[in-house]
């Protein structure tokens, strides 16, 4: 059965959830799930529709004959086929974790997403990912070489015509440039404790400070380092009993879980950005089922 979505951004105003629902009853499209936010501090409204059309309606002719109503009401919208895999290019250093998770969901099914390439600046993973049957590109980063290095990886980005970065704990940071170009396209995973530790081993020091959650948040990445717009965050609890070296792997646990969320939500359409923040809206139904199990 094909399934479509459709997302809408536009100023809040009374009308809008009529025109949307009436305009694809009009053309035989039958809504299956709809979520939508009303955010009354901006005066923004969020919505993503997902539907199918039972009488044979096309993308395209559905996107040209929505624009009267997308004028009327000043919106910004997008028509998406749910069976379309979005191409994402993964970027990864010295731990692999996320990376071996995502290509694990990959393979099942459960992340809709084509990975059509695999960027390191250390040949680590080289074979994991070839064996995947997915381009390896090992990129070296120095402070001498770093603008020569971020456009080989850009060159890579936009050859294969990625449509999503996902640093999967790479530990180089992008210049601004490259965050303004890929605007709203590149996620990001780090760890996040209360109280906050920075610079080497933050598991250790948090460890030390018997720190009871480990946590990890996913945000799109700005120029601002780790402040761009939160997608997904969780946190796993530690007792007194736990080592330094638990923190760390109940910590790498939780940031692949985290990551994958993150990108289960920006494939599938259901992030938003608000300024500073996201609405993301709650999964479709049968939008985690994957193929197989193994």
């Amino acid at each position: 059965m094909t399934n479509y979505c459709l997302t809408v951004t536009c100023a809040s105003r009374r009308g809008i959830v009529a025109a949307i629902s009436t305009f694809l009853a009009d053309h035989g499209c039958n809504i299956t799930d709809s979520s939508q936010f009303d955010d009354q501090e901006t005066g923004q409204f969020f919505m993503r529709v997902s539907f199918t059309p039972e009488q044979g309606a096309a993308l395209a002719e559905l996107k040209d004959e929505f624009a009267p109503v997308s004028e009327e009401f000043g919106m910004t919208f997008q028509f998406h086929d749910e069976a379309t895999k979005m191409r994402v290019a993964i970027m990864v250093s010295r731990f692999g974790h996320c990376l071996n998770d995502l290509l694990y969901r990959v393979r099942i099914g459960a992340l809709p997403v084509e990975i059509v390439a695999v960027i390191s600046n250390h040949m680590d993973y080289q074979k994991v990912v070839v064996n995947a049957d997915i381009p390896f590109h090992c990129i070296r980063v120095t402070k001498e070489n770093k603008p020569q290095a971020e456009a080989a990886i850009m060159k890579v980005v936009e050859e294969t015509g990625a449509e999503l970065i996902v640093l999967a704990r790479y530990m180089q940071i992008l210049s601004d440039e490259m965050c303004q170009k890929m605007s709203g396209r590149i996620i990001n995973i780090h760890h996040s404790f209360l109280p906050s530790f920075k610079g080497a081993n933050p598991y250790k020091q948090a460890y030390e400070r018997g720190v009871k959650l480990i946590g990890a948040t996913s945000h799109y990445v700005t120029a601002d380092l780790d402040e761009g717009p939160i997608i997904e965050q969780d946190i796993v609890r530690i007792t007194h009993a736990q080592s330094a070296t638990d923190y760390v792997s109940l910590g790498r646990d939780v940031e692949s879980q985290v990551l994958a969320r993150a990108i289960h939500a920006h494939v599938h359409h259901r992030v938003f950005l608000n300024g500073n923040k996201t609405v993301v809206f709650p999964a479709s139904p049968g939008s985690y089922s994957s193929e197989r199990m193994g």
